[in-house]
């Protein structure tokens, strides 16, 4: 989402589901901030996103891609007329920036080595490659391919800068080598670009980044920051002199609380955090979403996680109290602002996300994307739950209950991360599992984000403890409620959800169904086949091999008595298809009930962003699985 420099329109992506093609689509739109007139449709997709508008307003910059092709940078004059196509990148671009002149355009886009991804020598797409007859990949490093994106030491991220009025103008290269670039930003003046990078030596076994400093003319890159710390969203201050960004402030950044830091740009001081480790977390609150940071004289406006809420807070350069600019029960996705004019995407939890502006003192919705769907189906609200856990620790969630009158029978459901939070925002899940007649139980435990690093870093070293005991405590309060049924309770969850899926049904049988999802279900393989295994597992687990494998459900699969559905991946690098084929095997050799369901071509990322088709076949499968264990009585939907 971006803003054009009076603050008068806002432009925005728009994805939309094609169940007919089985793909994802997405147009730009534009509408006024005074709310004075409906959004009108820019272009026509298929896969048009990434919005930037230019300085000085005459531009629009987007990425668009189709089916069969990458992304590939375009410009699109506001005052009317054709897109045109800024460079043909062979694997696609990402990271749009304007230059402050709004005469060029910075992007990132992966360069792979010649021969391989269907790359020839000149950098062009090789139609005849093939993928099976590439040179082996030679690895020294643990850092070397990630789920979702696959292998990346032979296709670095490269920062490219264009001319706009240059019809044709080839794109300049501004760095090189193995290293990743990305999320460039402009210096005002215009004659740099800060970006994240991994260059030191040994950047491969580590996670620390850095802020570099690119010469836009071209020349070596300049060292910001030092080389302690990953580093992510770096802006320049308005007057070019300071360099801010985000930053957990640890080299190792499990369940740490990711805050705002600045450096000076020439490098010649170590970084400042301005962040309360404890009490802030600035990161968005969806995987692998990053927002920016919008820095001014007078403040940094930033989200922050808090609760399930996530509001978006100013944050005084100076440090003390942030002041909140859009609270309320809501999460903040997308932002920006011009002038006095503020918009942003607010979800609730019947709402996946409208724009609303903030201007002259006034609310404004601007949209009304999610209206559709509120109008044609009975979306249900969030139900606040409060209690304690057995030690006296207090553990926070929601219910989300059907239409109707009880006793429904419950599904206990655990998020992913674990430092990761349910929010105050539209969960397909909660809300397919209620339509489908089930009372939908979320708590954030220990080990989630949102409630302090403290409460976040309980779970390292203790999975399965005290994240088992908040569960389960706000399940047992949860069922008080005379309309669930405490007597029909089903469990689920994805990734460390499945992980914990796995491990409870190997400690209780209060379970009458579990689905256990693209899960950890042993540590000691999952240490080395997972991406980032070498670092998760000894952080969040141990390095002792026994102590992996005590930590690990697989090993108590004797013990399980509950009907177990296991959903797995055939591509996930994240958790990897070992972890559901090996405890599939555990179970069926010791004569537990189950089955394991395996999507051909999808990674860890299936149920958030899979094909359409197979996301409708998991739920499908999912309330099959809960409807033939956990009858479900009077079906609403």
């Amino acid at each position: 989402m971006t803003l054009t420099p009076d603050g008068e329109h806002a432009v925005y992506a728009a994805t939309r589901i094609d169940l007919d093609d089985d793909a994802y689509r997405s147009d730009l739109w534009i509408v006024r901030t005074d709310g004075s007139a409906p959004p009108r449709r820019l272009t026509v997709g298929p896969k048009d996103a990434h919005p930037r508008v230019s300085p000085d307003g005459r531009w629009l910059a987007f990425l668009r891609g189709d089916d069969e092709q990458a992304p590939h940078p375009y410009v699109l004059p506001l005052d009317g007329g054709e897109p045109r196509r800024l460079a043909e990148p062979a694997l696609g671009a990402s990271s749009l920036a304007w230059r402050p002149d709004s005469t060029a355009v910075a992007y990132t886009a992966r360069v792979a080595e010649p021969g391989r991804y269907g790359v020839s020598e000149d950098g062009t797409r090789d139609p005849d490659a093939k993928a099976g007859e590439e040179t082996p990949r030679r690895i020294t490093s643990f850092r070397y391919r990630i789920d979702g994106v696959g292998f990346y030491l032979d296709r670095p991220n490269q920062v490219f800068v264009v001319a706009i009025d240059d019809v044709g103008a080839e794109p300049v290269a501004l760095t090189e080598g193995p290293a990743d670039h990305s999320e460039p930003a402009w210096s005002p003046d215009g004659r740099h670009l800060a970006v994240v990078a991994a260059r030191h030596e040994h950047a491969g076994d580590d996670v620390i980044s850095d802020v570099w400093m690119l010469p836009a003319a071209g020349g070596p890159p300049r060292l910001v920051t030092d080389t302690t710390i990953p580093v992510s969203s770096p802006t320049y201050s308005p007057d070019g002199a300071t360099i801010w960004f985000r930053s957990p402030g640890h080299p190792v950044p499990v369940g740490r609380n990711v805050g705002l830091y600045s450096a000076p740009a020439d490098g010649s001081a170590p970084p400042t955090r301005h962040t309360d480790a404890e009490g802030f977390t600035t990161a968005n609150p969806v995987a692998g979403a990053t927002q920016p940071l919008l820095v001014d004289d007078h403040a940094v406006v930033a989200p922050n996680l808090d609760r399930g809420r996530v509001p978006l807070l100013a944050y005084p350069p100076d440090g003390g109290e942030p002041t909140e600019l859009v609270g309320g029960e809501r999460s903040v996705g997308g932002y920006a602002r011009a002038g006095d004019v503020l918009v942003a995407v607010c979800a609730s939890d019947t709402n996946a996300g409208e724009l609303v502006a903030f201007r002259d003192g006034a609310e404004l919705t601007l949209t009304d994307l999610g209206g559709p769907l509120s109008r044609s189906a009975s979306l249900r609200p969030m139900v606040e739950l409060e209690t304690t856990a057995s030690d006296g620790y207090p553990v926070h969630g929601w219910v989300v209950k059907p239409a109707g009158t009880g006793p429904f029978p419950v599904l206990l459901c655990i998020h992913g991360g674990p430092f990761t939070q349910y929010s105050r925002s539209l969960f397909d899940e909660a809300q397919i599992y209620a339509g489908a007649g089930y009372a939908v139980v979320l708590g954030n435990p220990r080990g989630a984000a949102g409630y302090g690093e403290a409460h976040g870093r309980a779970a390292v070293g203790a999975f399965g403890t005290v994240d088992r005991d908040d569960l389960e405590a706000l399940l047992d309060h949860a069922v008080e409620d005379p309309d669930l049924d405490a007597h029909r309770v089903g469990v689920l969850g994805g990734s460390y959800g499945g992980f914990m899926t796995s491990w409870l049904v190997g400690h209780t049988d209060r379970f009458f169904a579990a689905v256990s999802e693209r899960a950890v279900n042993a540590w000691d393989s999952f240490l080395g086949a997972s991406d980032i295994g070498w670092m998760f597992a000894p952080s969040y687990v141990s390095d002792d091999p026994v102590e992996l494998r005590r930590r690990s459900p697989l090993y108590l699969a004797d013990r399980v008595t509950t009907p177990v559905l296991i959903v797995h991946s055939e591509q996930d690098w994240r958790c990897p298809v070992e972890q559901a084929q090996r405890y599939f095997v555990a179970l069926k050799r010791a004569g537990a009930q189950t089955e394991l369901l395996l999507f051909p071509g999808e990674g860890h990322e299936l149920s958030r962003s899979g094909l359409p088709s197979h996301r409708v076949t998991r739920f499908e499968a999912i309330l099959d699985w809960f409807d033939r264990h956990l009858p479900a009585g009077s079906r609403t939907a």
